[in-house]
């Protein structure tokens, strides 16, 4: 059986296999589509052709495992931040400007928006964020600044 067969074949239910285990359709369906990548590449090394399914199945295994490790790593490093409340009044104001603020950061592109979760939220440096998302350290600056503008506009900020 050859790749192009397995992905016609099974490429729905690894992709279910890889959603149940990342919780997300597009890690999900990226993890997919890179056991079939390596696959293909690697396709003169398959010692036993009948095992290809099994070894793609292995494959988007791994790769969700590589994801949720990533994303511990991150979450292990978060602290959450509560800044200090001296009345009622600024409790009310500063929960109201917070969602002010998430309403804003949902509405930029993805990767704006975990870049800048990953350098503000998660307090990771450039290159770290850079390595997290698989980019560029460069990449990664002018994507948080871009970010940054886009978020400031949202907002009504002038910058």
């Amino acid at each position: 059986m050859d790749v192009a067969s397995i992905f016609a074949e099974h490429h729905v239910g690894l992709v279910r296999l890889a959603l149940i285990m990342l919780g997300d359709q597009a890690s999900a369906e990226d993890v997919v589509q890179e056991a079939f990548a390596r696959t293909h590449a690697g396709r003169g090394r398959l010692r036993d052709a009948d095992k290809a399914l099994a070894y793609v199945r292995s494959a988007v295994l791994n790769g969700c495992r590589s994801v949720l490790r990533r994303r511990a790593t991150v979450f292990r490093r978060a602290v959450p931040y509560e800044p200090p409340v001296w009345s009622a009044e600024s409790a009310v104001l500063l929960g109201e400007e917070r969602r002010e603020v998430l309403r804003a950061l949902r509405e930029l592109p993805r990767r704006q928006r975990e870049a800048l979760t990953l350098r503000y939220y998660f307090d990771l440096t450039d290159q770290e964020v850079a390595d997290t998302m698989r980019i560029s350290a460069s990449t990664a600056r002018s994507t948080i600044a871009r970010g940054l503008a886009a978020l400031g506009r949202a907002l009504g900020e002038d910058s």
